[in-house]
């Protein structure tokens, strides 16, 4: 398997988690505000008692993630993309990007009463 491919799936995998683990919550929080509405919403919170399993499948995810991007050059191999400068600075930005985005959504539902 290719370098490229492992850190992208890690990423993915880790956003992909963290948008789960707050689908109960920020879910229905956003559709309705959005103006979308109905009973369906309400099934969303169905995945909060996983909640914290998506949340450390996340953290998993962005530490492998993590290990992978922030590694030494010399242990990347000789015309791979964790060479490139310009390639490694993208997928650091990438990397603390989805880390943000999953703390916010995770720690929102605790917020998300001071809104309404």
């Amino acid at each position: 398997m290719s370098e490229v491919k492992v850190e992208t799936g890690a990423l993915v995998t880790g956003g992909i988690a963290g948008v789960l683990a707050s689908a109960c919550c920020v879910g229905p929080l956003v559709l309705v505000s959005l103006g979308l509405g109905g009973a369906w919403v309400s099934t969303l919170t169905v995945l909060e008692p996983y909640r914290w399993m998506f949340f450390g499948i996340a953290m998993l995810a962005l530490f492998f993630a993590w290990r992978r991007i922030y590694r030494p050059l010399e242990s990347c191999g000789t015309g791979q993309a964790c060479e490139m400068p310009r390639t490694r600075r993208a997928y650091k930005i990438t990397l603390w990007v989805v880390a943000a985005l999953v703390i916010i959504a995770f720690a929102l539902p605790y917020f998300a009463p001071l809104f309404y």
